[in-house]
């Protein structure tokens, strides 16, 4: 049968708009749904294989896209109509159907907890399931332990992988942990091993009582243990009487010392943003900060309202909302935070000193019941998120891939997210985010993250409360 070459050339073109179509789909793929369906469409333990042989909700373009468009109700299939406009679902939905005619139907293996990313594949092992409650934060004392802050008021020794059984006594009283305070991150003193102080942040009330009445903020000591009996406490952070808060929900906190020794810790907006104006803006209140310190309380000379009357001096930057995510880059020193915002208002920013981070005059996001917080995204003398997340992934925290397991990752960034419950990992050029991919996936509410000293990734997670390690398959 003779060809016409106006047919040749239709035929032609039609391949081409159908690869460059392929193209964008694969793109948008790699962007929002490896973390629950894999970099291969195998699946995950949070998703199922896209090349199953009949998927469940069917198998042509029209399902597919249906199925990507309205999202699948009680499961972590969301609604995408809202964040991909139609030509992306529709070039998402040639990409699936390509590879899937492209090689054998393969069902995902459930016994398996591996996750398949861009450049590795994943093993997960759960190295602590049972005796964690809502742990907060992680960080290492050496190759063989580390402590777990949990968010009732606990440290854990956990040793070799193992939760020692043996608990931490004569804690401080810990308040709020019903209203998403309590005992939050905790950091270790960058000479450690010769002083021991180990640093943490917790909501406190100074009634030392449960009483939800109570008017509360977030504290930040430091102390030792010595043979499991907290010792030797020292205030560093503690707001005066006058600024604390009756019923406050967003406490913070993230502590981080940087490379030059200065310790770093946020305080929430306590939900006082919109109830009582601009408290996040003021430098005379406590409220939605990032604070710079030396170890012991004192403050640095060059923070920008240092002996300036009327302000709190350990104030670095104003305007946040919810910080729970600080990293600094191991090459260029910049420090970024992640800020939880509200609805379709999560961030992550390049920190600087005295910058003002908007909240909440500017925001990219909504109050949860929809309704506006403020017409303006942007305003001169504010600055400008490197990305943020609508919808709000629940952004959580913040670190820096170093080591040798990870070297095609080495000095990017992971950000974790409580709603989505994943891990993300993030290129960034100084302020540019180049591109992301989601790297874990339904594992639970990731709380925090961190980089071990055997250049693992150790994870902790809420509901599950788990201490997860991963490394390269």
């Amino acid at each position: 049968m003779k060809i016409s070459g106006l047919a040749l050339l239709l035929t032609s073109w039609s391949l081409v708009a159908l690869s460059a179509s392929a193209q964008n789909g694969e793109k948008v793929y790699k962007m929002y749904c490896t973390g629950c369906h894999g970099a291969d469409l195998k699946g995950t333990p949070a998703g199922t294989s896209l090349l199953a042989e009949n998927l469940k909700y069917g198998n042509n373009p029209a399902d597919i896209s249906q199925s990507i468009s309205n999202g699948i109700p009680n499961t972590t299939m969301i609604k995408w109509s809202n964040a991909l406009p139609t030509h992306e679902i529709g070039e998402l939905t040639d990409y699936i159907l390509g590879v899937r005619k492209s090689q054998p139907t393969q069902e995902k293996s459930t016994e398996t907890l591996t996750f398949s990313t861009q450049d590795y594949t994943l093993k997960v092992e759960k190295l602590v399931t049972e005796g964690l409650v809502f742990p907060w934060g992680i960080e290492f004392v050496d190759a063989h332990r580390s402590l777990i802050s949990g968010n009732k008021g606990e440290l854990y020794w956990v040793v070799d992988g193992k939760l020692d059984p043996k608990r931490v006594t004569g804690l401080p009283f810990i308040y709020g942990t019903d209203l998403v305070g309590g005992m939050m991150d905790l950091a270790l003193d960058p000479k450690y091993s010769e002083n021991g102080w180990i640093y943490f942040a917790f909501s406190h009330n100074p009634k030392n009582t449960a009483d939800k009445t109570s008017p509360a903020m977030t504290k930040v000591v430091r102390g030792k243990i010595k043979d499991y009996q907290w010792v030797e406490e020292e205030t560093l952070f503690q707001a005066p009487d006058s600024f604390l808060v009756v019923g406050g929900t967003r406490w913070g906190s993230r502590l981080l010392f940087d490379k030059e020794g200065y310790l770093y810790f946020t305080t929430g907006d306590m939900q006082q943003s919109i109830a009582e104006g601009i408290n996040p803006q003021l430098p005379s209140r406590a409220e939605g900060k990032i604070f710079r310190i030396y170890p012991d309380g004192s403050i640095p000379t060059d923070n920008p309202f240092y002996e300036k009357e009327g302000t709190l001096q350990g104030i670095y930057a104003v305007g946040t909302r919810n910080v729970q995510g600080l990293a600094q880059h191991p090459v260029t020193g910049k420090i970024y935070f992640t800020d939880h915002g509200p609805k379709g208002g999560d961030e992550v920013n390049l920190l600087k000193n005295g910058g003002n981070y908007g909240w909440p005059v500017i925001t990219y996001g909504v109050n949860y019941d929809d309704s506006r917080i403020t017409s303006l995204t942007a305003k001169e003398g504010m600055e400008q998120p490197i990305t943020y997340y609508d919808p709000s992934i629940a952004i959580c925290a913040a670190e820096f891939v170093t080591g040798d397991l990870f070297t095609k990752w080495k000095n990017q960034l992971l950000i974790t997210a409580l709603k989505d419950q994943e891990i993300r990992r993030l290129v960034i050029e100084g302020d540019k985010l180049i591109s992301q991919e989601v790297i874990l996936k339904g594992m639970g509410r990731v709380r925090d993250v961190k980089i071990g000293p055997d250049g693992a990734l150790y994870v902790l997670t809420n509901a599950p409360d788990a201490l997860l390690r991963i490394t390269p398959q």
